[in-house]
């Protein structure tokens, strides 16, 4: 019995990180918001580019610096059905502010070789769904948070190619809080218990790219990421007045996951001076993070170890976008894309309410003058209505319903210097 609810406990903690690890951000403070990753490998218009493709420093002059600032925000809220038996409310909208920033910096050394430097947060979400919700024995607040710091250097070779690489370090933050219920323990006190995981690391990859340029105004990139290894660990603060579960706090918790590779086929089209067409192609390897491997410190001969199968699947994006060159100053930017789901319904979990999105997104940048670019951007991810059906196993208490109407939006503003 023990050994098993370390285990359903741990599990809850590794959902609660998919959840926020299976939404891969493609806005990082940057104008890549409004064109919802159209182009983004291929575009090469300013020093975001470290993060979409590192070649694309080979076309910008001298030195540029861009610095970003970002707000995410939306609703997933759960609407429980009648076939529900846990006791407990909807719960509040789990998804509140999250606030993000960016800072990139390129140089051009000569005509052949250019320099960078990126920060910015390329995945994490934050849920809080309140303390007596139905669902609190899944999970009641969760977060991650990753921020890459990405050394990069391109080098031109002609007119026509162009290549990069990056070296990516990023740290992550994770935490996780969820109820224990103590009913099916036979305490006589029945309130919940709870507990708690936090613990943050770093881990590293690289970013690669090359971008291909048959003739003047048309750009292929080509951008792949490695997988990033994170090691979490961190002792379980749990909080019970049974025997069972006050002998779990403290124990030493290893989880281990991967931030999935990617590789992302990008074209950029000018079709006149006014008018140029972007599209990219996106796969992001979730399947191969599926597989975490868990490490609990559960007595003094030793550590017991399991591997738990989230049963992610890859995910695939489509995106088309548009910028029109409405002035000499002004730059307008559109863009739509569809997202596959990275689980299948049968497999969402109250912690995982991820599914297909479309998302829509436009933006400007002004020419503030001839050094500097004002950039706003917004876009909104549509998930529509996620249906979720969980039985616990020890209290067989089954918690169904939908997350209905789910949405995210993102209000992006950045500067962009030239020297």
């Amino acid at each position: 019995m023990a050994r098993k609810l370390i285990y359903g406990m741990v599990c809850l903690c590794v959902s609660s990180w998919t959840h926020a690890g299976g939404i891969m951000l493609y806005e990082v403070g940057s104008d890549n918001t409004g064109l919802v990753n159209a182009g983004a490998a291929a575009r090469a218009q300013g020093p975001s580019t470290i993060a979409s493709n590192p070649a694309g420093m080979s076309y910008l002059e001298g030195t540029q610096i861009s610095a970003g600032a970002q707000l995410l925000f939306g609703n997933v809220s759960f609407d429980q059905d009648s076939s529900t038996t846990s006791n407990g409310g909807n719960g509040d909208n789990g998804l509140g502010l999250t606030p993000g920033a960016s800072f990139f910096i390129s140089h051009q050394l000569d005509e052949r070789w250019s320099v960078g430097f990126g920060s910015y947060g390329d995945f994490g979400l934050a849920e809080s769904f309140g303390n007596s919700w139905t669902g609190r024995y899944y999970v009641q607040d969760a977060s991650i948070v990753g921020l890459s710091l990405v050394p990069s250097v391109a080098y031109r070779f002609n007119d026509q190619w162009s290549l990069g690489v990056g070296l990516k370090a990023m740290y992550g933050i994770l935490k996780s809080q969820t109820a224990i219920n103590r009913a099916p323990f036979g305490l006589l006190d029945r309130s919940d218990g709870q507990y708690k995981y936090e613990d943050g690391t770093w881990g590293y990859g690289a970013n690669l790219g090359a971008i291909y340029s048959p003739q003047v105004g048309t750009r292929i990139g080509l951008a792949y990421t490695s997988k990033v290894d994170l090691d979490f660990e961190d002792r379980l603060d749990v909080k019970g007045t049974g025997q069972l579960l006050n002998s779990l706090d403290g124990l030493n918790t290893k989880i281990g996951t991967s931030v999935p590779q990617t590789a992302t086929l990008s074209l950029y089209q000018q079709l006149d001076p006014q008018w140029a067409l972007l599209a990219t192609v996106n796969w992001q390897d979730w399947s191969s993070f599926g597989e975490i491997s868990l490490q609990v410190d559960t007595n003094a001969a030793g550590a017991q170890s399991t591997t738990v199968n989230a049963n992610f699947k890859d995910t695939y994006q489509l995106a088309l976008g548009a910028q029109y060159q409405a002035t000499q100053k002004l730059l307008w930017n559109v863009g739509v894309a569809y997202d596959t789901s990275a689980v299948s319904d049968a497999n969402r979990s109250l912690v995982m309410p991820v599914g297909a999105t479309w998302r829509l997104g436009t933006g400007a940048t002004y020419a503030l003058d001839k050094s500097t670019l004002l950039n706003l951007g917004w876009d909104v991810v549509w998930m529509g209505d996620l249906p979720v059906d969980q039985t616990k196993s020890l209290s067989g208490q089954r918690t169904s319903g939908q997350f209905s109407n789910a949405w995210i939006q993102t209000l992006t503003g950045n500067l962009t210097w030239r020297f």
